[in-house]
């Protein structure tokens, strides 16, 4: 460890790793830069918004049998919401980072590449690189701005440092390429990974998050809409894009003050079968409606998406179409692409049913990324029996999720007296059923006695030409009925 004084304000600065190049004073916030056998003063160091992450400086873990701890952190903001870059050392001197967005962490540590790498600008969500050996899809895209930074980091960043990224995924695989420092990118692989797999210690619990930012961490909380002054339920922290239900305009609340993003346009209210700030008990875990969108396909069909959250469980998803009711969660394992049409998760296919164009049509609540009326999604289905995958694709971004059906019995189980549905009726009987089952029917007779009718044209030619309009005749009668 090196201790050095800050420039600025003479309070103790701490080196840990050598690879680190400068630390951000923890008294005055000024970043400095080790160089040599000196140290420069860069300037003040934005700070870092409350995000409301349980990690912090002085984190400690285990990964692989090595021990870590959490010694600087960046804090990253893209046109789609905010992430946090966790720099972690390890006891025997190697380092890696932590990637912590929306209660998702993703680790990974920087890896030699031998031959060519694909351009920052021709990469496309969804499509297919060689990286390395490896042939992997693109699964995130994006250019995002530093807006604060803690502790020590092995590089320098300040105002204005824009980093540009790539994410990369097969399977379990994960790889990003940093393209921040020029054309030829910096490779890091991972894998997706859970607090508890590490058994972090020395993370922030409530009552430090509460002293921090005066809320507790997965409580919802009110905010006045900047616009309109109605209230705005949300998740401090964790949903810091809100759609006003009142006057729909678009709110940042990851800022100290909240901020409006767009002026909300006059739209109808539609009407929903649950209502923010509905909860359930789902594997006896607690969820909250916190936010709900309707969007509609290219031929204009539309379906209900319900946000939920869960203090102890994440983010999950409630669909509403008229075809019934689904659950839905985000894959952090993707599937493995066996071909254009058929992928596969733990060795079970699932072959594409279709795809197609989707846009938001109406939005409300508060959401983990930023939502407006008019963002398109295209969409590919995939099922296995009543299982269903979907790969959603913006210009940034693919994502996989997973989704089942849930009963009518079983949504009205979890909400009770909020879930304001009724039964879906049975479905009309189709016009003309059993005139076609009477034709399919003669069908049939015909081809079973096709070789009597050969044999003895005449008298088997009658009898069949009688069965048949017994057949038929009836059906017509009962047809009317329907009709």
């Amino acid at each position: 460890m090196q201790i050095v004084s800050c420039p600025s304000c003479g309070a103790e600065v701490k080196f840990r790793s050598h690879a680190s190049v400068m630390a951000v004073c923890e008294y005055c916030g000024t970043s400095v830069l080790k160089d040599a056998d000196a140290v420069r003063d860069l300037g003040k160091m934005s700070a870092v918004l409350e995000d409301y992450s349980p990690i912090q400086i002085g984190t400690s873990g285990v990964l692989g049998g090595r021990s870590f701890t959490v010694v600087g952190r960046i804090q990253l903001r893209y046109s789609a919401g905010l992430w946090n870059e966790w720099y972690l050392l390890f006891d025997d001197g190697g380092t890696s980072w932590l990637g912590d967005s929306s209660g998702m962490y993703v680790i990974t540590a920087e890896r030699q590449v031998e031959g060519s790498l694909p351009a920052f600008g021709e990469l496309v969500p969804g499509r297919q690189y060689n990286v390395g050996a490896q042939q992997l899809v693109a699964a995130e895209v994006r250019t995002a701005d530093c807006i604060g930074g803690q502790g020590e980091l092995p590089f320098k960043v300040g105002e204005g440092y824009q980093a540009r990224v790539a994410d990369f995924r097969r399977g379990g695989d994960f790889i990003t390429l940093d393209y921040s420092d020029g054309e030829r990118p910096v490779v890091y692989t991972g894998i997706s990974i859970t607090l508890e797999a590490m058994q972090c210690q020395l993370l922030r619990d409530v009552d430090a998050i509460e002293r921090s930012a005066g809320r507790y961490r997965g409580k919802l909380s009110a905010l006045d809409c900047p616009s309109c002054g109605s209230g705005i339920k949300y998740l401090p922290g964790m949903t810091a894009n809100l759609i006003c239900p009142s006057c729909h305009a678009q709110v940042d609340a990851a800022s100290p003050k909240a901020q409006v993003l767009a002026a909300g346009e006059r739209v109808e209210a539609v009407p929903t079968t649950l209502e923010l700030g509905a909860q359930a008990k789902l594997n006896n875990q607690l969820f909250t409606v916190i936010g709900m969108m309707r969007r509609a396909d290219d031929e204009g069909t539309q379906w209900t998406e319900y946000l939920l959250y869960g203090p102890r469980a994440g983010f999950s998803w409630l669909v509403e179409t008229d075809e019934g009711w689904s659950r839905a969660n985000v894959m952090e394992v993707w599937p493995e692409m066996n071909s254009p049409d058929v992928v596969a998760v733990d060795k079970a296919n699932f072959n594409k049913l279709y795809e197609y164009g989707s846009q938001v049509v109406y939005a409300i609540g508060a959401f983990n990324w930023k939502v407006a009326v008019g963002d398109r999604t295209w969409v590919a289905e995939f099922a296995n029996g009543q299982i269903r995958l979907a790969a959603e694709m913006t210009r940034e971004e693919m994502t996989w999720s997973r989704s089942s059906p849930v009963p009518f019995d079983q949504m009205k189980a979890w909400f009770g007296a909020s879930f304001r549905a009724t039964r879906p009726a049975a479905p009309p009987p189709a016009k003309g059923r059993y005139k076609r089952a009477a034709r399919n029917s003669i069908f049939v007779m015909l081809a079973v006695n096709a070789i009597p009718l050969l044999a003895n044209f005449g008298r088997s030619w009658a009898l069949t030409l009688l069965g048949a309009l017994a057949l038929y005749l009836p059906a017509l009668f009962l047809d009317s009925y329907d009709s």
